[in-house]
């Protein structure tokens, strides 16, 4: 369906699917476009054994539509689909849809929700905009739910936030204690998102744009008592020895971003760095592992 038929009113998902490259390529274009800053879209791994990534795309207005499709049709390998919608309250919809997140001590929620954190939780409000990780995804969940079992017989002063989207894990661990909170992602809107996020939580968290874990503003605070990484698993290997470097011997890193199938072989990058399992928790097809840095 071409988005040149739509009206203001008409809600429309915009799905693109392809290799990798060419969906993080889609991804940057974009980014690139400033007319499309407001844009709430997703990018994910959707069958490893293909190697299919998929990106949804939800504009809500017909110039944002038309400037998606067309970013996302100039990339050659992505197959790109407009769907319409059925006539609905797309807001109230999607507000109901994306109810308080509760893990352990910790309620995530949105502006909609208001008023509705109880008293004896550890209350983070968060704002997605353009950034990836309200808390809703299975990921986030076992990221805190892991935090809140290690806070119940550790403190850690220094904790990194690597791949950081809106920034609520690291925000969860300045507002539980952690003296440092550092946060980084390659993504400049998500920066900025989760810098945002942190001042709306009056949370002592700090959020940079960074490539990889050799940046200075990384540097400066290691080494780390807790990493987090919630990325995707190929970068999960990659950066195994680099979150070996950043991590202090005894520390934890809680990985996520993966799925269970794939747990096998991020495992064996980290024990093979002298990493021992210490918890897997499963949120639907998802996996977060709990390792601690050997001496």
């Amino acid at each position: 369906m071409p988005v040149t038929e739509t009206t203001a009113e008409t809600a429309l998902q915009i799905v693109a699917r392809g290799p990798r490259a060419e969906a993080e390529a889609g991804a940057a274009r974009i980014d690139a476009d400033p007319l499309l800053e407001g844009v709430t879209y997703s990018i994910l791994e959707e069958d490893e054994d293909r190697g299919l990534w998929r990106i949804d795309a939800f504009p809500t207005t017909d110039e944002e539509a038309r400037g998606v499709e067309a970013r996302l049709t100039e990339q050659p390998g992505l197959k790109v689909v407009v769907e319409k919608l059925a006539d609905a309250d797309w807001l109230a919809m999607a507000l109901s849809g994306l109810p308080p997140v509760e893990a352990g001590r910790f309620f995530v929620y949105g502006a909609h929700d208001q008023g509705r954190a109880p008293s004896n939780r550890v209350a983070l409000k968060i704002d997605a905009g353009a950034a990836f990780g309200t808390g809703h995804h299975g990921t986030t969940v076992g990221c805190l739910i892991a935090l809140d079992e290690l806070l119940k017989r550790e403190r850690f002063e220094r904790v990194l936030d690597v791949g950081a989207g809106t920034g609520v894990l690291a925000i969860a661990a300045a507002r539980t204690g952690s003296r440092v909170a550092v946060g980084t992602d390659i993504d400049e809107p998500s920066v900025r998102i989760a810098n945002e996020n942190a001042a709306l939580n009056q949370a002592r968290a700090r959020f940079v744009h960074a490539s990889g874990l050799d940046d200075q503003k990384i540097r400066t605070h290691a080494p780390y008592d807790l990493v987090f990484a919630n990325i995707l698993a190929p970068p999960l290997v990659a950066l195994a020895q680099d979150i070996k470097t950043a991590l202090r011997p005894g520390g934890v890193a809680i990985l996520s971003g993966l799925l269970r199938s794939q747990e096998r072989r991020v495992t064996a990058a980290y024990t093979s760095r002298g990493f021992k399992v210490e918890r897997r928790i499963h949120r639907d097809a998802w996996s977060a592992l709990v390792l601690r840095r050997g001496g």
